[in-house]
This record gives C-alpha cells, sequence and structure tokens, in this order.
C-alpha cells in the first residue's frame, strides 16, 4: 500500500466515524418523576336560603352590627332604668294638723268619760301602768262636731314609745262611738313628774 492510499484509508475512517456520530441521536433526557399529589377533599355546600334557620333574637342583632357602626347606634333605655325619680325632689309630706274647733261644753260631758276608758287601755311597754292613770294625758278637747283633740306628754322626751303611744291613742280615741275624728298632739310644759300620777299608779308601783 502507498503512502496515498494510507492517508487516503485515513481519511474514509474519519468521515465514516463523522457520519456515524451525526447519524446517532443523543440519548433522550430522563422524565422527571411527578411528585404524589394528595387528594383534594371538596368543601361542604353553604346551606341554601331555603334550609337555613333564620337568626333570631340577638344572633339576629349581631350578625347585622358592622364594626363600622362603632357606637352611634341609637340606643333608648329601658323604662326601669330612668333616673328620674333620683333627681325629683321630695315633696313634704302632708301635714296632719288638728282641726277641732272651740271645746263644747255638751260633746265634752258625753264622750269624755268613754273617751278616757279607751286611753286606759294604752300601757307604757316600760311602765305596767296605763297612761291615764300614769297622768300623760293632760286635755281633752272635743268640738260641737264630736270631732277630739287629746293634749298629752311623754315621760321624757327620749322615751323610746314617742312615736308608738301618740298613735295608738289616736287610733284608741277614734273608735269610740260618737267621735267624728281624734287628733292626738305633744306638749312639754308643763313637765311632767310623779306627782301628776293618780293614787292607783302610785300603788301599783309601790311609791306608797
Amino acid at each position: 500500500m502507498g503512502l496515498f492510499s494510507f492517508l487516503t484509508g485515513k481519511k474514509d475512517e474519519a468521515d465514516s466515524a463523522t457520519a456515524t456520530a451525526v447519524a446517532t441521536p443523543p440519548p433522550a433526557a430522563p422524565e422527571p418523576v411527578a411528585a404524589p399529589v394528595a387528594p383534594v377533599v371538596a368543601a361542604p355546600a353553604a346551606p341554601s336560603s331555603a334550609s337555613a334557620p333564620a337568626a333570631t333574637g340577638a344572633s339576629a342583632n349581631m350578625g347585622a352590627t358592622t364594626p363600622d357602626a362603632g357606637w352611634d347606634t341609637p340606643f333608648t333605655a329601658p323604662e326601669a332604668w330612668n333616673t328620674g325619680a333620683l333627681t325629683t325632689p321630695v315633696e313634704a309630706p302632708a301635714t296632719d294638723a288638728p282641726e277641732v274647733g272651740p271645746a263644747d261644753t255638751e260633746a265634752i260631758a258625753e264622750l269624755q268619760a268613754p273617751i278616757a276608758e279607751a286611753i286606759k287601755t294604752v300601757y307604757d311597754p316600760e311602765i305596767p301602768v296605763d297612761i291615764y292613770e300614769l297622768g300623760l294625758i293632760y286635755d281633752i278637747i272635743v268640738d260641737k262636731e264630736r270631732r277630739v283633740l287629746v293634749k298629752m306628754t311623754l315621760t321624757s322626751p327620749a322615751c323610746p314609745s314617742a312615736q308608738q303611744l301618740p298613735s295608738e291613742v289616736r287610733y284608741k280615741v277614734k273608735a269610740v262611738p260618737g267621735v267624728t275624728n281624734a287628733w292626738v298632739e305633744i306638749v312639754w310644759e308643763p313637765a311632767w313628774s310623779k306627782d301628776r300620777m293618780s293614787e292607783t299608779a302610785k300603788l301599783s308601783l309601790g311609791f306608797f
């Protein structure tokens, strides 16, 4: 084989190798493996307006409130919250002043004895003697219309029965047949003393 043939043969090998390289396609890239996908759970369907229960009471009010409303919502306080009774001045109670006219001699003669008997049923809780025998009754006035005013005193201004005794005397006198109305007036002059007690009362209390 000559030199020319040798070189030609080398050239043919090179061309053949190039052609083979061009004709052979490159290997395909591996396909990516897909990651596992979690199953999709469908959300429950919202209840329709026909099946959803209607909101009532506080739920409806809460649902209607919007953040923008703030404290501008008008509010009417219940009647029980009305503070007018706390700010209204208290009216002074009407005074039950005696309405007794001038003393009538005939009416006094008729009613004085039964009135005294009624008063004798009233006792001082601290003394086992009725207030008539104690000398607490100063005067009994009866007018022409049979209205009665009893003037009485107490053993002391600090008497614990200062409210009870006058009220009891008044209602006992009003219950006397023939009396149309009665009042009691507390007087402090002259001051009460043991000398005003009857002999019966002094005997009952051991003053003899």
